[in-house]
Order: structure tokens, then C-alpha cells, then sequence
């Protein structure tokens, strides 16, 4: 798990996915859950929950900011905070999606007042995770 993070940073990331999270659009479950991904290069990218009548074409805070990320060149992840009301831990799509990118990226999980309730990594919420070293080559 990546531990060099300023506690600045993780700050930075936990402030972003809280203000991220003010745009989510959850009418059906109102569980509104905010993003913030941070790239190697140092860009931040934030993302929040958006659902939909049709519940399976709902997209995850996470993943909408790893998405935004990925669209713009960036597959060098550090670290992602996610924020909801109750410190919510991310969905297993999620967990898949961010093993994708590394097992070792940190994840902090907060609730809405900031207060971080758990530091991980993806490893961590993830164990025996299935990876694209699990794929066959040709």
C-alpha cells in the first residue's frame, strides 16, 4: 500500500471527494457518494454517484473517477478517497475496477464530515483479487 502520502494530500483528496459528492444524482437510493483519484502524475480526478430508473445502469462514485481518468490517458493510479454520509466502503464492481489498475493504491474511506474511518489499500478490500496477470497469454 502506497503510505508516502502527505497527510496534506490525503486532506486534498478527502476535501475533493466531498465536493465531488454534492453533485451526485442518487433520487432512488439518496445515498450520494463522492470521488477523488489521484494519478501519478499528480492530476486529481473526482467523480460521484449517478443512477438511473434502470438500476443496473448505475455508475458508482469510483468508478466514474477512475472512467474520467482512464479517458484521458491516465492508468497510474495513487491513491482514491471515497466519501459518503456512513464511511461506506466501496461496491465489489468497484473493488474490481480499481484492482484493474493496481492492488496496491491506497483507498480512504471517510464519511461526510471528512473524518477518515479506514485507510487501505486495494489489496485489502480485495483479497485474492482476480487481475489481468490471472489472463492467459497468447
Amino acid at each position: 500500500m502506497i503510505d508516502d502520502l502527505s497527510p496534506e494530500m490525503k486532506g486534498k483528496l478527502i476535501e475533493a471527494a466531498c465536493a465531488a459528492r454534492q453533485f451526485s444524482y442518487s433520487p432512488y437510493s439518496h445515498y450520494p457518494v463522492g470521488a477523488a483519484l489521484l494519478t501519478s502524475s499528480g492530476k486529481l480526478y473526482t467523480g460521484t454517484n449517478i443512477e438511473n430508473a434502470a438500476f443496473p445502469l448505475c455508475n458508482c462514485a469510483e468508478r466514474t473517477a477512475i472512467f474520467k481518468a482512464v479517458s484521458e490517458g491516465e492508468k497510474d493510479f495513487r491513491a482514491i478517497a471515497v466519501v459518503t454520509a456512513n464511511a461506506g466502503s466501496p461496491c465489489g464492481s468497484c473493488r474490481q475496477v480499481m484492482a484493474e489498475f493496481g492492488l496496491e493504491m491506497l483507498v480512504l474511506i471517510a464519511d461526510a464530515d471528512g473524518r477518515v474511518h479506514r485507510e487501505t489499500s486495494v489489496a485489502g478490500l480485495l483479497p485474492e483479487a482476480f487481475t489481468p496477470a490471472d489472463l492467459p497469454r497468447p
